[in-house]
């Protein structure tokens, strides 16, 4: 929902046109910041009073945007943005409950079959934004009072979790090896270097397409919807058949495969500014997404050893959404002074240097870390 709008409503109400974008960014400093404090959060309380706490905060947060809103205020909806991020740690954290909830060889099933959720918020989120649209007086206020209520839901829904016994929250989080040695493994290093260029690409690309279709090809919200949903739902869809994939592919296939469904979304973005090539880019930018990103995850868990695995997750998570901010903030920017076709060619070297790390990468040599 605040891809689909935060970056029109910027538009009405920024200090100036470059800074249309602020309040995405914000929402991905906010999780970028949050990651690592998370961390700690997480070894101390375990993950259950973790999640219902930043519930309530998102809550909050929604409550905060709309409020702001109606006063015109561009500083209070990039708070609530930002504190919309710092809760949205608690979501990233998800993965990594699935992935300590089954034995290491089904994995990949259940963290493809988690992201299935973020089908039910392709449709949900773009919805609520249309909907919300005009049902109080200020343009877009009751968008984020709606999405206060989702969020209500899903506290209730979170507060149903348990702790893993065999993954118990103890001091042992301060135990394990040091950071900067883990780091140095290849399966750390690459599984950091999937996820930073999925978020990094799909953001640069998606924060500035709503503005792209709206304010300089001049299509309508509804399409853009259309647009935002259908990327949405391309992120999370092939989480339905990726573990017949990655059975098939492993790790360097399904790199590979996201990877260049990312050179195409680019070669579809830049042939045209129809809805067909808006919609099917980004479709692909979303698969791409998927790909990439879901690898990282698994792949990351043959890094470290459960003691270590909070240190880990969280520092993974704040290297991967600082990248994802940098872009975000970038995307503004470059939107206003090199337009949509800059946009896209400035992801071109960042796809090469993934491409050299993927190059140079010797698959045969990542295997699972072993406990001490």
């Amino acid at each position: 929902m605040v891809v689909l709008i935060a970056g029109i409503i910027g538009i009405a109400i920024a200090p100036t046109a470059g800074m249309a974008t602020l309040p995405i960014a914000m929402a991905v400093v906010g999780l970028a910041s949050s990651t690592l404090p998370t961390g700690k959060l997480l070894g101390r309380f375990g993950r259950r009073k973790v999640f219902i706490g930043y519930a309530v905060l998102a809550i909050g947060s929604a409550l905060l945007a709309s409020v702001s809103l109606a006063h015109a205020s561009f500083a209070g909806f990039s708070v609530a943005s930002f504190l919309m991020g710092w809760s949205a740690a608690a979501g990233h954290q998800y993965r990594f409950a699935a992935l300590e909830a089954v034995p290491a060889h089904q994995a990949p099933k259940a963290t493809s079959a988690l992201l299935l959720g973020g089908l039910l918020g392709a449709f949900v989120g773009p919805e609520l934004a249309v909907r919300g649209h005009w049902l109080l007086e200020t343009e877009f206020a009751g968008s984020f009072l709606l999405l206060a209520g989702a969020y209500i839901v899903g506290l209730f829904i979170v507060s149903s979790y348990r702790d893993s016994t065999h993954f118990a929250h103890t001091q042992a989080d301060n135990r394990g090896r040091p950071m900067s040695v883990i780091l140095r493994s290849p399966s750390v290093f690459l599984a950091i270097g999937a996820s930073g260029i999925a978020y990094g690409v799909m953001s640069l690309i998606m924060s500035a397409t709503p503005i792209s279709m709206t304010q300089h090809s001049h299509h309508s919200l509804e399409a853009t919807k259309v647009v935002i949903q259908s990327h949405i739902a391309g992120m999370f869809l092939p989480s339905l058949f990726y573990s017949y994939l990655f059975d098939r592919l492993n790790f360097k296939g399904m790199l590979w495969s996201g990877l260049l469904i990312f050179f195409t979304c680019l070669v579809v973005a830049l042939l045209n500014t129809d809805f067909i090539h808006y919609w099917l880019a980004l479709v692909l930018l979303g698969i791409g997404w998927n790909f990439l990103y879901l690898t990282g995850t698994n792949l990351l868990a043959y890094g470290y050893q459960p003691e270590e695995r909070f240190r880990v997750q969280s520092t993974n998570d704040f290297l991967v959404f600082t990248i994802q901010a940098l872009v975000s903030f970038s995307s503004g920017w470059l939107m206003y002074q090199w337009q949509w076709n800059g946009l896209l060619l400035a992801c071109v070297p960042l796809l090469l240097v993934f491409m050299v790390l993927l190059a140079r990468t010797d698959f045969a040599t990542l295997t699972p870390a072993k406990s001490s």
